[in-house]
């Protein structure tokens, strides 16, 4: 081979790795970019081509070793603001996988390489953002608005779209923390705009993507969580070798998958997100809690044994998602209450709901208030069920108002006002249908048929249960199914009596009169007399003492 032949190789390599990287192929651009880097050596800009190929197909050692040497190469030549810009990058890097030590190191090397330097360059802007992270963690949400503000200025003025999205989806995560939601929802699409019309570089359309649709499931925007995971799906389809966003994808896309009744694609997704993502730690030697996101994936795991009834694969699920990080509840205390463990199951709530923040406190009460009516506990139940109206009302997100409604009905019915109980929960029977959420809707239509026979109504209660069903069978719910077996098997075979009517008919047996036992069962006369109609109607008898009579032939006494 010549030396014109040999000096050609490396040249063809990286014209090769150069197309892949544009066609977004980040192995072949890994491979090709490493192979003219060990013939010839890169330039700044391949070299971080390279860093951006190997931390996109999971290199995260080998990204950090080629942007530390970037730095220090552009250190020599006296490249200051290029050097500033690996220590960055480098030093977010680090931040995201948790390593905030590391990270604060070369995030204040970059800083003072630009300001002892005084450079004007989009570089400061970029460094603005750690700085807003760390506000908005604080809970300073105003800060870091400001902050994010400048940031997107600075994007402007040097016409950097990266810089622009950081500015846009930082405002919006400011505003979703103080809780103006509509703001920061518009601030969010306009990031997804951007992401899904390729303006932004592949990392940042990454953090982009995953940011935007985990703040959408934090403010319970599920429409928004929605159609961004869709987007985020099929980006990730298009780039096969993407790795450290495909985990994350599948998360998201298996809490919406569940949500929506596609139970089987979501253990697929949720099962496939916790060996990349446990695989990925191991790889890179990480502790566990440095992986919130491997939490989550077993979290979805655990949710889905317990819907379909298997209790012990769903308690080792929930253990694996402590280990890496994520708080296993309000998963685990209903397991807890499915296992007859309702004391348990009150207090692991109510301690997580005294260190849960705003937006994490609607799932945790809704499940209390469950808790809470199995337990009898009617008072407290009304509380948490009011303070979660309250949350409801201030965030005006129609999951929230499903969520909310629902949780209100159920208590309205156990405080004995099934009329009251009816309409709000014929309102969040028609949130969640309206949002596609199929078995929080059967849920509400077995509460339905139960406030259905409260009023004397068999006939629409048998019609709310069978449509129940329906639902729990084609998604594989067998505990909702038993219950629903249960509700069927308390009517009394012999009459047709519902459980309310065989409570009245009892206590007319016992010689009380419609005014004791409306106050023994928490009910109007009015009520009591209309189940005393139709107990007499049923089993064909026209008087109180007959239908005394009837009870003790029977053994309802």
């Amino acid at each position: 081979m010549t030396g014109r032949e040999r000096g050609a190789a490396p040249r063809r390599a990286l014209d090769r790795g150069r197309e892949s990287f544009r066609r977004k192929r980040w192995q072949e651009a890994y491979a090709e970019l490493s192979h003219a880097d060990d013939e010839a050596g890169l330039g700044t800009a391949d070299l971080e081509r390279l860093a951006t190929a190997a931390y996109l197909t999971g290199r995260d050692g080998v990204c950090d070793a080629l942007r530390e040497r970037g730095h220090r190469e552009c250190l020599e030549r006296g490249e200051e603001v290029a050097a500033a810009r690996c220590a960055f990058w480098l030093g977010f890097g680090l931040l995201l996988r948790g390593e905030e030590i590391r990270a604060g190191g070369w995030l204040g090397r970059a800083r003072r390489l630009l300001d002892e330097g005084g450079h004007d360059c989009p570089e400061q802007g970029y460094l603005l953002v750690p700085a807003a992270f760390a506000q908005l963690g604080a809970g300073d949400p105003a800060a870091a608005h400001a902050t994010y503000e400048r940031v997107g200025k600075l994007g402007e003025r040097f016409g950097d779209p990266d810089l622009c999205a950081f500015g846009r989806l930082g405002r919006g995560e400011a505003q979703a923390a103080a809780g103006r939601f509509p703001e920061a929802a518009a601030l969010f699409d306009e990031v997804m705009v951007a992401a899904t019309a390729d303006e932004l570089s592949p990392v940042v359309a990454g953090i982009a993507y995953c940011a935007v649709i985990q703040a959408c499931q934090e403010i319970l925007d599920l429409r928004r969580a929605r159609a961004w995971t869709s987007a985020l799906t099929q980006w990730c389809a298009a780039q096969p070798d993407l790795v450290p966003f495909r985990g994350q994808c599948l998360v998201h896309r298996a809490e919406i998958l569940v949500l929506q009744g596609a139970w089987s694609e979501a253990a697929a997704a949720a099962g496939q997100a916790c060996e990349r993502l446990v695989a990925l730690s191991d790889r890179h030697e990480a502790e566990p809690s440095g992986h919130p996101a491997a939490g989550g994936a077993f979290y979805q795991v655990a949710e889905l044994h317990r819907l379909h009834g298997r209790v012990a694969e769903a308690e080792a699920a929930y253990r694996e998602c402590s280990r890496w990080g994520r708080q296993p509840q309000p998963g685990l205390a209903l397991l807890r209450l499915a296992q007859g463990r309702g004391d348990v199951a009150a207090a692991a709530l109510r301690r997580a709901l005294a260190e849960a923040p705003a937006p994490d406190r609607s799932a945790l009460l809704a499940a209390l208030v469950e808790v809470l009516l199995a337990a009898g506990d009617t008072r407290a139940a009304r509380a948490a069920a009011d303070e979660l109206a309250v949350l409801a009302a201030r965030s005006d997100v129609e999951l929230l108002r499903a969520t909310a409604a629902q949780a209100s009905g159920a208590v309205l019915r156990a405080e004995g006002r099934p009329v009251d109980a009816l309409a709000t929960l014929r309102a969040a029977w028609r949130g969640w249908h309206q949002l596609d959420v199929p078995h929080h809707a059967a849920r509400v239509r077995v509460l339905l048929a139960m406030t259905c026979r409260d009023l004397g109504d068999d006939d629409a209660a048998e019609m709310e249960l069978d449509a129940a069903r329906r639902v729990f069978a084609a998604l594989g719910a067998a505990p909702d199914l038993a219950r629903v077996a249960a509700l069927n098997r308390a009517v009394d075979p012999v009459g047709g009596l519902t459980e309310r009517e065989v409570q009245v008919l009892r206590l007319v047996a016992t010689g009380r009169t419609n005014r004791v036992i409306a106050a023994d069962l928490v009910l109007s006369e009015k009520t009591v007399a209309r189940h005393l109609a139709n107990i007499f109607a049923k089993v064909g008898v026209s008087s109180r003492a007959a239908a005394t009579a009837y009870a003790y032939e029977h053994g309802l006494v």
